[in-house]
């Protein structure tokens, strides 16, 4: 059982670390470096991180700046700025990108909101589906007489008690980022 309870709690870090990747990439008016993780740049037929093609920094608290190690893919990665979802217009100096983080206005930080609470939904989901699965397994196991009755009552009390602790843990990181939306 241990080690079946193992994969389970396994499971569903892998849902909350999937989380915290995605609450990484909401920009809250301050430049960060993860809003980059989702955007893939075609660099010589494969799609690459932009961290993985040029270096990039933070000189100033609202400034991003992107330096391709290879001069010859800025305009690629300008291209796959603008087409992605970060809502921000990079600005091409020849030998950098920059992006400049503007001050977020209250219907962009509402919006912004909406998305993190989207976000922290879709985590209680996925966790939530891995308890019922998990519980059909062991009722399945019932059926066909492998574990007794009390087991059964053990193993989703023990499996309810997992949820619980993780969509405790979804809500205080949906709660901290919107707390850091708002203080910005």
């Amino acid at each position: 059982m241990k080690a079946t309870y193992e994969q389970i709690d396994s499971r569903m870090k892998k849902s909350l670390d999937a989380l915290l990747t995605e609450l990484n990439t909401v920009r809250a008016g301050r430049a960060n470096v993860a809003v980059l993780d989702r955007i893939r740049v075609d660099y010589y037929g494969v799609a690459t991180k932009i961290d993985q093609m040029a270096a990039v920094s933070v000189p100033e608290p609202r400034t991003l700046m992107i330096t391709p190690w290879d001069g010859g893919t800025l305009k690629t990665v300008e291209k796959a700025i603008l087409e992605s979802d970060i809502g921000i217009n990079p600005q091409n100096d020849g030998k950098a990108i920059r992006l400049n983080f503007p001050p977020l206005t209250e219907e962009r930080r509402k919006d912004l909101t909406k998305q993190v609470h989207k976000f922290g939904e879709d985590a209680k989901v996925a966790i939530r589906n891995i308890r019922r699965d998990e519980i059909e397994h062991y009722k399945t196991m019932k059926k066909n007489s492998e574990i007794t009755e009390d087991d059964l009552k053990d193993i989703e009390s023990d499996i309810q008690e997992m949820t619980d602790k993780y969509v405790k843990d979804i809500d205080t990181q949906v709660s901290k980022k919107e707390k850091e939306l708002l203080e910005v």
